[in-house]
């Protein structure tokens, strides 16, 4: 890394500090999101201390995300009536009283319930923290720490595939315990997003939470001036949620991540979070342990995504997604053709590398790009008054996603484990081709300056010029 990546960070210590600690629920939330996979075989094996069927073990899959579902309305009336801060600290709570339920359960109904409100509160983590980290950082990093909510849940995602299959049940829901407890000790003494105190009129304590994420250096009021400039800019713009529709800035924020977040999931990558040990053992490769494969899977995406923090205010957002996507769609091809010829018994032994190669070329290629850059952008397209409600669609659309994927695997590949993996690569393909004609570049511009060309006004956003009389039915078509 060079000098001059380094200056980046200079006088950023409290936001990293910030968002770190804000985001230490989403290690915990990655830890739920890849549990089933090397716990579901012990919960079908002789060795469980629980009675599971193999239908009771698909539903452990997708009760989360229903779950996630469901706190929807909750998300959306948290993150704006307590903010961004509190709402983080509320999900830490939720998700350590569901480890404990975890850890103590003795009946599959138990699991069931605690999986389900972890999905709430895992929505409701990956809402705030977005909103929290884009609202507190410099332009010049906010890609760097929008990633990092994805590092922590690459770290929870590592931890079970290192825990999983070689410690008792109870060691993960104890590791997921102390961090939710973490976050609770450590991040109650941060600020709250000076944009979330602007936007309720508490202008002292916006300034005191600016003083304390930027340097000393930092000309505080000019900031607090364009923030609220911009703030009530977009408070012209009504907060209707049909105004989601109706205004053409909002509608291209909301059809741009609908894409990018069910294309990530139908990208396969919940698939492989949750169904990796199985997809492994049906490839039938001798070539590497599964359980060391998938630990090297996730440490792989890990690298990946901790790379790309560091990159995406480099290069940018949109090359990384379009590069990213291509890759990840050649490597579900390879992992399609190799699925096919198998299921044609035509003798795939002397190749029986490819799955483990894909995977695991597939698990850095997609972090990088794919699997990072959405939740980057999705916190920077929408307007103040309609960030709440634009967010949680988002994740509307991410767990929607993730459902489809899920239950096409669970259809399709009884058909032949190749038939949804070509359907994968389609996907992945096909954001690559939205990537390049319909994404916008985002790299260093403020926020207000990412409305301003959403809007089409081009000509502004290159001379930063922010227009505060500027209304809502200008937007309209």
């Amino acid at each position: 890394m060079t000098v001059k990546s380094l200056n980046i960070f200079q006088d950023t210590g409290t936001q990293v500090l910030a968002a770190i600690t804000g985001t230490l629920v989403a290690a915990s939330d990655g830890m739920s999101f890849g549990w089933t996979s090397p716990m579901v075989p012990y919960l079908l094996s002789d060795e469980t201390h629980i009675d599971v069927t193999l239908k009771q073990a698909e539903w452990l899959e997708t009760i989360s995300l229903l779950g996630a579902f469901c706190g929807l309305p909750f998300t959306i009336y948290f993150v704006d009536k307590i903010g961004r801060k509190k709402s983080l600290l509320l999900a830490a709570v939720v998700v350590l009283l569901n480890w404990i339920a975890i850890a103590l359960a003795d009946r599959v109904e138990y699991l069931f319930v605690a999986r389900f409100f972890s999905g709430m509160a895992g929505d409701m983590s990956f809402v705030a923290a977005p909103m929290y980290i884009a609202e507190i950082a410099d332009s010049k990093i906010r890609g760097f720490l929008s990633s990092i909510i994805y590092i922590m849940m690459l770290l929870g995602l590592l931890v079970v595939y290192c825990l999983g299959p070689f410690t008792p049940f109870y060691s993960i829901p104890i590791t997921g315990c102390v961090l939710a407890g973490s976050q609770l000790l450590v991040f109650s003494f941060q600020p709250e997003s000076p944009y979330y105190l602007v936007y309720k009129n508490r202008p002292e304590e916006a300034k005191e939470s600016l003083r304390r994420l930027r340097s000393d250096k930092a000309d505080l009021d000019a900031e607090l001036k364009e923030i609220s400039e911009g703030i009530e800019r977009q408070k012209t713009e009504k907060g209707r949620p049909q105004d989601l529709i109706l205004v053409r800035s909002n509608r291209k924020a909301i059809v741009i991540m609908t894409v990018l977040n069910i294309g990530q999931h139908m990208a396969c990558i919940s698939v492989m979070y949750m169904n990796l040990h199985p997809i492994l053992n049906a490839a039938g490769s001798i070539y590497l342990d599964n359980n060391i494969t998938a630990i090297v899977f996730a440490l792989i995406m890990l690298i990946a995504a901790v790379f790309a923090s560091f990159t995406i205010d480099k290069f940018g957002r949109k090359i990384i997604l379009i590069v990213s996507s291509v890759l990840s769609g050649l490597c579900l091809l390879a992992l399609s053709v190799y699925f096919h010829l198998q299921y044609l018994e035509i003798d795939v032994s002397s190749v029986s590398w490819i799955p483990i190669a894909s995977v695991l070329i597939y698990a850095a290629a997609f972090k990088y790009g794919i699997g990072l850059v959405p939740i980057v952008i999705t916190a920077e397209i929408f307007p103040a008054k309609m960030k709440a409600l634009g967010m949680t669609i988002a994740d509307v659309m991410f767990v929607i996603g993730g459902l489809l994927s899920i239950q096409l695997y669970q259809i399709l590949h009884k058909l032949g484990m190749f038939v949804p993996f070509y359907v994968f690569t389609l996907s992945a393909f096909f954001v690559a081709l939205y990537s390049v004609f319909c994404i916008p570049e985002t790299k260093g511009k403020s926020l207000e300056q990412i409305q301003l060309m959403l809007k089409g006004e081009k000509g502004k956003v290159d001379e930063g010029k922010v227009n505060t009389a500027y209304t809502a039915d200008e937007s309209k078509v």
